[in-house]
């Protein structure tokens, strides 16, 4: 059907022609979806899952709660599709699956008796109306920053697509709107007139500043619960925090991880399931592969493996491995870096070479997703942004092969320090010219190494 749709563009229907009919052939196929797995979505409370950053962990968080509650999940996510406890990887290179498949499998997940399912749900895949014909009853804001700018060719329309699911659940008489409160673009979600909604936040006095009248504020009123993340404790074995007098640990490490468990834990609440189940089904959570993934194999120095491909996530993973003490006072942050693919959002190409020169102490430049894009040309533009922050030249690498990349990291630790890979984390493919994928697994090359440099 893809490759169809890119012949149909290329060489038989003219460009403006093309773009002009993309909303019905869109819609269409939406439809024809649908109809033929018999609008399974009708029979299951569908949660939408949407966000820059964090949406694959916090949609995996809210099927393991449900899930372990009892009451049985489906999941779809851009690393995995989960119905109950069975699993399989989703190796389809797309956050959303294409009309037909994302229907087949809310129909496999409604036929084995899912009572949930929990949908990340994708700027782009709202673009293509692969969420219309889906009965959201509820979605889930985690936050919002630059991404897909040139897909979408600005921020506000970027920010109204994800709105739409907003939108789409305020239809319902009793949908169900989550909110990260501490994001300041929450202001828009939280418009649309949704019957029940929940929200979290660790800095609430950046809630208030974050607007000028107290028009929001007098919002938070109307929510059922407001939940204020306290006593929070970040260190390399996970995370710990108190809501309302109750205490969480958590099994991930990292601020932002807090923020997922948040959404999962009004999703939750908002279901009526006790605290206390919600407190064991957190401890009982198993990382997703290649989001925030610590590799161990008794080496003296950590290993973690992070999807980041924008700005803000790739920051907050720095920051992750410096607050939880993944590497030790005196020890060095060895960062392996690519882009987010080639031929897209170059804005943030320098502005990623800048974060990673304020965060780290060498830095391998590599490959990532080029698709037809030179990736020299990818690491040039990056590396403009690591000249900038003046970072010295003999601290930087550039090594095309992603495998050497990562070898050279490992060569580089020592005792106490932290290898930062980010970029591709659980993907199984790698994009690269001529619409080719080289099946890919990060944490295999990773532990293949290890065992060459430790003594």
């Amino acid at each position: 059907m893809e490759k169809f749709r890119r012949i149909l563009q290329k060489y038989i229907i003219p460009k403006s022609l093309y773009h002009m009919g993309q909303p019905i052939y869109h819609w269409f196929l939406a439809f024809s979806g649908a109809m033929i797995y018999r609008f399974p979505s009708n029979k299951m409370f569908v949660i939408g899952v949407t966000g820059t950053k964090g949406k694959t962990t916090t949609a995996n968080l809210i099927h393991h709660v449900l899930n372990s509650a009892g009451y049985k999940t489906g999941l779809s996510t851009t690393v995995n599709f989960k119905i109950g406890e069975e699993e399989r990887i989703n190796d389809l290179k797309q956050t959303m699956p294409g009309r037909f498949q994302l229907q087949k499998l809310l129909y496999e997940m409604c036929k084995s008796g899912c009572k949930y399912a929990v949908v990340e749900t994708s700027s782009e895949g709202i673009l293509q109306y692969r969420h219309r014909f889906i009965d959201y009853n509820a979605a889930v804001f985690i936050n919002l920053s630059p991404e897909h700018l040139e897909r979408h060719k600005s921020f506000e329309n970027y920010r109204s697509a994800k709105l739409k699911l907003f939108k789409k659940v305020a239809e319902k008489p009793d949908g169900l709107g989550v909110y990260n409160l501490d994001d300041e673009n929450s202001t828009y979600f939280i418009e649309p007139k949704i019957a029940s909604k929940y929200g979290y936040y660790i800095k609430k006095p950046e809630i208030i500043k974050s607007v000028k009248t107290n028009s929001f504020v007098e919002k938070l009123k109307k929510f059922n619960k407001v939940l204020e993340i306290k006593d929070v404790e970040l260190n390399s074995s996970g995370s710990k925090f108190s809501i309302e007098g109750k205490n969480f640990k958590l099994p991930l490490v990292g601020e932002f991880n807090i923020y997922n468990a948040a959404a999962a834990i009004s999703v939750a609440l908002s279901q009526n399931i006790r605290v206390n189940e919600i407190q064991k089904n957190l401890l009982s959570f198993k990382p997703v592969p290649g989001r925030m993934e610590i590799i161990g194999k008794g080496q003296d120095f950590a290993v973690i493996v992070d999807y980041a491909h924008e700005p803000k996530s790739l920051e907050a993973v720095y920051e992750a491995v410096e607050q939880s003490k993944l590497k030790n006072k005196n020890g060095k942050m060895i960062c392996v870096l690519g882009s987010a693919g080639g031929g897209r959002d170059k804005w943030k190409r320098p502005v990623m070479g800048q974060i990673a020169a304020k965060h780290c102490d060498k830095i391998i430049l590599t490959n990532e997703d080029p698709y037809d894009e030179d990736p020299k040309i990818i690491m040039a533009d990056i590396k403009t942004g690591i000249y900038q922050a003046e970072f010295s030249n003999s601290d930087l690498f550039e090594i095309i092969d992603r495998k050497e990349a990562i070898k050279k990291a490992i060569s580089l630790a020592q005792k106490g320090d932290a290898v930062v890979s980010t970029g591709k984390g659980g993907e199984v493919w790698m994009c690269v010219e001529n619409n080719q994928k080289i099946p890919w697994d990060e944490k295999k090359i990773i532990e293949e190494n290890l065992p060459e440099i430790i003594v």
